[in-house]
């Protein structure tokens, strides 16, 4: 992730909100489409997304708190679209 200016960045919310908003969005759709998930279940899920964002912002610390551009808006959309798949197939697995 490049370093943005004042000009090129998307709006009011840095990357750490836009990661937090789009991990607890992802979850709770997790939990929604399972109800059926025992609570220990729930609690392991809440933990992986924990580490997901702890990961992400030891990768991205540099730029962690900078405001993102729209391209890298979207990266952070695949990305964690990609670990909710990840969720959703250890899920059914279970």
């Amino acid at each position: 992730m490049g370093v943005t200016t004042q000009k090129e960045h998307s709006g009011e919310q840095t990357i750490e909100d836009i990661v937090m908003d789009l991990i607890a969005t992802h979850i709770m759709t997790v939990f929604e489409q399972n109800p059926e998930l025992e609570p220990d279940v729930r609690f392991q899920l809440l933990k992986d997304a924990d580490a997901v964002v702890a990961d992400l912002n030891e990768v991205l610390a540099g730029v962690w708190c900078y405001y993102p551009t729209n391209q890298q808006i979207r990266f952070l959309e695949e990305y964690i679209g990609l670990v909710k798949n990840l969720f959703d197939t250890a899920i059914s697995s279970y």
